[in-house]
This record gives C-alpha cells, sequence and structure tokens, in this order.
C-alpha cells in the first residue's frame, strides 16, 4: 500500500528553517505555490513531494527575499 507523504504548514516552517507563522502564510498563498490536496479543519495539507519541488525551484529567491525584509 502506498502512502501519501503530506505536509502542513508546521511541517513546511520545519523544512525551511523554522520560519514564523506569517512568513509560512505569506509563502503558501503565492500563486506559484502548489495547491494544497485538501483543507481539514486543522488547516491545509500539501502532497510533500510537490512543496519539495517548489522548495528546490525558488530557495534562492526566498532567501533573497527574507533578506530585503
Amino acid at each position: 500500500m502506498t502512502r501519501l507523504q503530506l505536509m502542513g504548514t508546521h511541517e513546511i516552517r520545519v523544512r525551511l528553517g523554522g520560519i514564523s507563522r506569517q512568513r509560512a502564510y505569506e509563502l503558501t498563498m503565492r500563486r506559484n505555490f502548489p495547491e494544497p490536496v485538501a483543507e481539514l479543519a486543522q488547516g491545509k495539507v500539501w502532497l510533500a513531494e510537490d512543496v519539495e519541488r517548489w522548495i528546490a525551484e525558488h530557495r534562492r529567491s526566498l532567501a533573497d527575499s527574507e533578506d530585503d525584509t
């Protein structure tokens, strides 16, 4: 049986080095961020592979935008 690997905002925050809740919200609301696969009472969840791909493509620009703040 194949298990889906999912990430919520907490996992995304940890994966991005402990960013704030506000910063995680800003990133996940971007047009280029993957669509969540579900919205639960606890919040949105994404496929981990989609989030990892997004991080790989945008990590440099994320670091640059952090420097601007």
